[in-house]
């Protein structure tokens, strides 16, 4: 398998010049950056909050990376220390140096940057492909973790035709003029069209080639293998899965499970709905 990689380094250049602008524009704040070898490759992470506690990692989607979380660094941040992670693989300030076949892959490297960061019983916070990272290193590194919150997580149905549609549809919204994205956006259903600084960084990574795998449906006998406290937020109108479905199964195979449906919100749910989604992550952990 291909790293994921930057085509050329005049695509590198003008990415970071973009990532750095981000970084400055929303965490203004306190942080640290930290930059911890693994055997797949160097991975980005930056820790705020308190030194001590049960950190809080977070996990982006695919295409995303530390900055996708910024609206709730500062609230997680106030009670817990807070690690906020570039996954390796993704367009942000990680280099891969080894590819990531399949999610026992994936589980190994976050595993390996846990210890790294020496972060004991953390609560992993996993959005869309982040879930699936998040889940699979709950089946391959069983206690590992002190507990879950799994964002409308993939991995619970094939990629189809409404999928693609709906990231299709975000795309084009995106590049529409500013003052009609708002009206654009209730439409297709992705809030995250009007994150302004984000939408640029994405344009920016269009010289980025993605080669991490495409997560596969998890299985019965994957899925009873979670035994963590384990959240999941679902967004009623998400385009990855029917929720409800999800839901259903999760009821029959994750004793740990809880699971909420998060009505009028899509696969968009961090921006959909993050005043909820950040007290549902600190009520979790808090448990």
């Amino acid at each position: 398998m291909k790293l994921s990689e930057f085509k050329d380094e005049k695509a590198r250049a003008r990415y970071h010049r973009a990532y750095e602008h981000a970084l400055a524009r929303l965490w203004p704040g306190p942080r640290t950056a930290l930059d911890i070898p693994t055997a797949f490759g160097t991975t980005r992470v930056y820790r705020t909050g308190p030194r001590h506690g049960e950190p809080i990692v977070l996990l982006p989607g695919s295409g995303g990376n530390a900055l996708m979380w910024h609206r709730y660094v500062d609230v997680l941040a106030r009670r817990h220390p807070v690690i906020a992670v570039d996954t390796l693989g993704e367009p942000g300030a990680s280099t891969q140096t080894a590819p990531l076949e399949d999610g026992r892959d994936g589980a190994a490297w976050l595993d390996e940057l846990l210890v790294a960061l020496e972060a004991t019983d953390p609560h992993i916070v996993g959005c869309s492909y982040g879930g699936w990272l998040a889940l699979n290193h709950q089946i391959h590194h069983p206690g590992h973790a002190g507990g879950l919150t799994l964002v409308d997580p993939a991995g619970f149905a094939d990629f189809g035709p409404r999928f693609y549609a709906w990231l299709i549809a975000g795309g084009l919204a995106a590049t529409a003029p500013r003052p009609l994205r708002p009206r654009l956006a209730r439409l297709v259903g992705n809030s995250a069209i009007l994150e302004r600084e984000l939408m640029g960084l994405m344009r920016a990574s269009r010289g980025f080639r993605r080669a991490l795998p495409v997560p596969p449906v998890f299985s019965d006998e994957e899925l009873r293998l979670v035994r963590a406290p384990a959240l999941f937020l679902l967004g009623a109108r998400s385009a990855m899965h029917d929720s409800r479905e999800v839901a259903d199964r999760l009821g029959r195979t994750v004793p740990a499970a809880r699971v909420e449906i998060v009505p009028r919100a899509g696969h968009a749910l961090p921006t959909d709905e993050p005043a909820l989604v950040a007290d549902r992550i600190l009520s979790a952990v808090e448990r």
